[in-house]
């Protein structure tokens, strides 16, 4: 999970930088995000994440750019500034769940964590 702080924290670093919003929102999520499957997150914060996703891959690339760029460039500052709002939100959220979000396996009455090679996932 920590791994998932670092990259929405760098994210949210680089949105709070210089620039227009439209590049900087580019770049964070290209550099940071977009290696990021929603499966790999807490539940609650999934459909969130995958929304941000799709918006940021909704435009058919042209000319050698990538989706973010093409995606980004077809939104309005409104649109943009909305989902940099939307990473920020989503930093917030996956901070504050730190690990809370690990299931947890009673062991002589104290509740450890379940190591994450023995959680089956979906």
């Amino acid at each position: 999970m920590s791994y998932h702080v670092d990259r929405f924290y760098t994210a949210v670093s680089v949105l709070a930088g210089h620039g227009h919003i439209k590049q900087r929102l580019i770049k964070a999520y290209e550099e940071n995000l977009g290696e990021i499957a929603a499966d790999e997150l807490p539940v609650s914060v999934k459909q969130a994440f995958s929304d941000l996703d799709h918006q940021m891959h909704r435009v058919t690339p042209l000319n050698g750019e990538g989706p973010i760029c093409a995606s980004v460039r077809k939104m309005s500052v409104a649109e943009a500034t909305e989902c940099a709002i939307s990473v920020v939100a989503l930093y917030g959220e996956i901070a504050r769940l730190g690990d809370g979000d690990q299931p947890k396996l009673p062991l002589d009455g104290r509740d450890e964590p379940i190591p994450p090679f023995l959680v089956k996932s979906n």
